[in-house]
């Protein structure tokens, strides 16, 4: 495995010229969790079960450390005087109505978002998180030691311990894959094509044409999740993995402005060093004065 160094920031979205990534379009999302299943099988991930979680027409609530792809259901419910297929016509939602009350559903397939600037990998202390040949974020299993670091220092809550191994695991982008000259399951899998898997340089561009053509359709809620503008913000620079959304992110269970975390802990400890540095500077002052 030939690791990266890290990404320079001359680039639009600041991943490498040759990065590679997703790019999910909600609006083609039919949630049949092909993507889910063919996950789980290349990657030989343990089931989530098929009982419902309670939340949703969902049997996996979230991604994991045994689920690297997730298929949202955000039941959204037609406003108040409002006409549902009217809302319907607004955002692309899917009909459905349970015990005689219409609502809508918006899917979206998640997954981890392959950050220019990763959490994870910054936080990491053992160096088992690295960059790939492809721009890819991958734990290397043999290194991780489990401590969790990476846990809290992803702003999308994607790496997670496995009970079952003891590290920490999260979507490879099925490097194995890659490296045989082979699209990632979940892309290969996808009967719509929401999954399109291809280079970063084209990726982005096709997702502004696509949020355009909806616009014009009348989709005013359109937009592009991943670029620095909008789920690449406070210092990620911009993500691997992109998201036509036709409604707010947090819709979608994607933070509308995510940042790392060491944005907002660095200059805390500034602040508390020096605050610290001038009470011991006012301590010794008044033990002179004495």
């Amino acid at each position: 495995m030939a690791i990266r160094p890290p990404p320079a920031t001359g680039s639009e979205t600041g991943a490498a010229p040759d990065a590679v990534g997703f790019l999910t379009d909600a609006t083609l999302c039919i949630g049949c969790k092909a993507c889910e299943v063919a996950c789980k099988q290349w990657n030989q991930l343990p089931s989530d079960g098929y009982g419902m979680t309670g939340f949703s027409y969902d049997n996996s609530r979230d991604l994991g450390a045994e689920t690297w792809r997730h298929v949202l259901f955000s039941e959204q419910a037609p406003s108040a005087g409002t006409d549902l297929l009217a809302e319907l016509m607004a955002t692309r939602a899917s009909p459905a109505v349970a015990a005689g009350t219409p609502f809508a559903w918006l899917m979206v397939s998640d997954v981890c978002k392959h950050c220019v600037r990763a959490g994870c990998l910054l936080a990491c202390p053992t160096g088992a998180i690295i960059r790939t040949e492809f721009d890819t974020v991958y734990i290397r299993q043999d290194v991780c030691n489990g401590c969790g670091y990476c846990v809290p220092a992803c702003p999308f809550g994607v790496p997670q311990l496995s009970h079952r191994t003891g590290t920490s695991r999260k979507c490879t982008l099925c490097y194995d894959r890659l490296g045989a000259g082979l699209e990632p399951a979940c892309a290969k899998a996808c009967p719509t094509d929401s999954i399109v898997f291809g280079p970063i340089a084209e990726l982005l561009p096709e997702g502004r044409r696509r949020v355009e053509r909806l616009r014009l359709r009348g989709v005013d809620g359109a937009r592009l999740y991943g670029d620095r503008a909008t789920g690449g913000t406070g210092g990620i620079e911009g993500l691997n993995a992109f998201f036509v959304l036709t409604a707010p992110p947090e819709t979608y269970n994607l933070p509308a402005a995510p940042r790392l975390p060491q944005s907002v802990v660095l200059p805390a400890f500034a602040t508390t060093a020096l605050t610290a540095l001038g009470l011991g500077i006012a301590a010794v002052a008044a033990l002179r004065r004495r």
